[in-house]
């Protein structure tokens, strides 16, 4: 399962929040529904803090290990595509 998130980090709490289901299109006429999600983490994004805080408060959240969960695509960016396993 992939899903869409966007990340606030050095926030003041942490929160997950599931905001909707859009369609994607990739690679021209596959069409991918993906369920989007905010997330606040307390961490900076140096070092790749905010992505491991990103990744365990997902895990908490979905209440599934954090070595389940990987970061596909937007590493350096506020809005990530992340695989559950």
């Amino acid at each position: 399962m992939k899903i869409l998130v966007k990340v606030r980090p050095s926030a003041k709490r942490e929160l997950v929040e599931k905001v909707g289901q859009p369609t994607l299109n990739f690679s021209g006429s596959r069409k991918e529904e993906l369920d989007f999600y905010r997330v606040w983490v307390k961490e900076p994004a140096v070092d790749g803090r905010a992505n491991e805080a990103v990744i365990q408060a997902i895990a908490d959240h979905l209440k599934i290990s954090s070595s389940r969960i990987k970061i596909k695509s937007g590493r350096e960016s506020r809005q990530k595509v992340i695989e559950v396993l």
